[in-house]
């Protein structure tokens, strides 16, 4: 008879084994990107975001399929990043309270899962759009819903039509978004959430994740990442972990489950993955022989690692002892600005920002602290939380300063017990004018609104390069080729950064701007960028020019007009 329920120790089996499946399609999921730019990081976020999720549930090891759910939940929703990272973390937020209360799940509970993930996603973004992740997961979930009213106990089949339902609806993704079409690719965010129900799926049938089909190709393995400085007591010393290979004649998926519970008897953080032909160990125990006798039981052992935690520990005690004394002299010294830090200032501010220039011109500005990330890697919510709460201020203005990072840093403020207040800066020259504009007399809503209209002021184009060949509008692009973007499209398209940068000047720049600003990355020489300066100032002489070191990466130039 199949299995038909889901309690907490293989839903904790699912979880890691979607983000394996995820993280080996990284980089394809990646590349599915509109623009054939070289920072296409659907996949990295989704995958940073699932490695979070992990990391929060590894060494848990709770029967309960709510609690577990739960613990998945707020991992993903520490480390999501990007706008597909917070969606995804968004659905698993939702599916742990469809479940709430369950000790194991049924298909009718995990179907309500989905259900509720998808409505918990949908809340989360102030204007869903249509053919991407979110329409997956909500179609996923309606199919999901109609299949457990006609097969009520079957959640093998359920979950087969999960996998049926995301497939067809992703294939029909470009024919909601044309840019999709256009670029021949289908949503990446709704390829990786797929990826990951394709991983759950292959835990729940006891498949071998490399051996699990995903269309969109193969990237690096997934690795459990073990955090020994993150518990709070070792109750069990030794970290023992090793693989289990060519399986002695006659063993069995079974003696395998089996082996596991043996496992669960002796030790805690137990992650078992694999099936009879091939099997990855960790376990923290203090019998690392008895785990390795279970172990030889079943085949030969390769790999073995056992670390003594309750050493780690106590090195780790002794260069905190050393790190203390010296502390101690510094926390009497500050003791004064501390007592003065709980009266809050007024106001204070957060910018991302990705670029040793960028980030000494917010620096320069009086901007608070500067989160890495941006157009590359993406801050998590966390990373923006901690920003806000090292601040020292009621009223935290806060300055994504990119697209993908605006709905973190929405996040970010739900949780904060501070004001925090997101404005919608898409780059770093927009964020720059936001940042001018502030006004330290003026109420919250008057620099809200002072500092979004002198954002939304500044039009930006910024250069860069084709990963691959493709057809965008009516330009055809090839792998190398120099691409402007001005507004959201490709405007020009050449094989001269020069030629490039002069062309795209014309369409950022428009009558009645006094300021054209180029900020140069860290891939164009300063000689190079000058010259661009001179011959612009005497293509545009009635306007100022300035030149600065942005130090952005994989961007040539951002240009700048106001």
């Amino acid at each position: 008879m199949s299995q038909q329920t889901i309690d907490g120790l293989l839903l904790k089996e699912m979880i890691i084994a979607g983000a394996n499946l995820l993280e080996q399609n990284r980089e394809a999921i990646d590349a599915l990107n509109v623009f054939p730019v070289p920072d296409g990081d659907t996949g990295t976020n989704m995958s940073l975001t699932m490695k979070s999720t992990v990391r929060e549930i590894a060494a848990q090891d709770v029967t309960s399929a709510s609690r577990l759910a739960d613990l998945a939940a707020r991992g993903a929703l520490k480390g999501a990043r990007g706008n597909s990272g917070v969606i995804l973390s968004q659905i698993l937020r939702g599916f742990a309270r469809g479940i709430e209360g369950c000790e194991t799940v049924d298909a009718a509970a995990f179907a309500k899962g989905l259900r509720s993930g998808a409505d918990t996603a949908y809340k989360a973004v102030m204007k869903p759009k249509e053919g991407t992740i979110l329409t997956v997961i909500r179609v996923i979930s309606e199919d999901s819903a109609r299949y457990v009213i006609k097969h009520p106990d079957n959640l093998p089949g359920l979950l087969d039509k999960v996998i049926r339902s995301g497939e067809a609806i992703l294939a029909k993704t470009p024919d909601m978004l044309p840019a999709l079409k256009q670029a021949g690719v289908v949503d990446s965010g709704g390829q990786g959430l797929l990826t990951v129900f394709k991983g759950w799926r292959a835990a729940f049938n006891g498949e071998k994740i490399e051996e699990t089909a995903v269309d969109v190709g193969n990237a690096a393995t997934f690795e459990f990442e073990d955090d020994h400085d993150s518990l709070e007591e070792i109750k069990f010393k030794y970290c023992t972990e090793f693989i289990i290979q060519e399986m002695n004649p006659g063993v069995t998926e079974d003696d395998v489950n089996r082996f596991r519970t043996r496992l669960t008897r002796i030790g805690d953080c137990v992650v078992v993955v694999g099936d009879f032909s091939l099997v990855k160990v960790h376990v923290h125990t203090n019998e690392p022989g008895k785990a390795l006798q279970y172990a030889c039981e079943l085949g030969e052992l390769v790999n073995l690692k056992i670390d003594n935690m309750a050493e780690e520990r106590r090195e780790r005690l002794r260069q905190a002892e050393e790190a203390q004394k010296a502390a101690e002299l510094k926390r009497q010294q500050e003791e004064a600005a501390q007592s003065a830090e709980e009266e809050l200032k007024e106001y204070g501010m957060v910018a991302v920002s990705l670029g040793e220039g960028f980030s000494g011109i917010f620096t320069d500005l009086g901007v608070d602290h500067i989160v890495e990330g941006g157009q590359t890697m993406n801050p998590s919510i966390e990373d923006i939380l901690e920003a806000v709460a090292g601040v020292g201020a009621k009223t935290v203005f806060v300055l994504p300063n990119n697209s993908n990072v605006i709905l973190a840093a929405s996040q970010a403020a739900e949780l904060s017990d501070r004001e925090v207040v997101v404005l919608p800066t898409k780059n770093v020259a927009m964020g720059i004018g936001a940042v001018i504009a502030f006004n330290p007399e003026a109420s919250v809503e008057e620099n809200r609104e002072a500092m979004t209209a002198a954002a939304e002021q500044v039009k930006t184009g910024q250069i860069t390069f084709a990963v691959r060949d493709t057809v965008f509008e009516d330009k055809e692009i090839k792998e190398g080729d120099i691409i402007g973007i001005h507004n959201g499209r490709i405007e020009v398209v050449g094989r001269s950064i020069h030629d490039i940068a002069i062309e795209l000047t014309q369409h950022v720049v428009e009558d009645g701007d006094a300021l054209i600003t180029i900020y140069y990355g860290q891939d164009t020489k300063e000689e190079d960028a000058n010259a661009l300066g001179e011959e612009i100032a005497a293509l545009y002489a009635d306007l100022d020019v300035e030149v600065q070191y942005g130090g952005q990466p994989l961007y040539y130039y951002l240009i700048s007009a106001e």
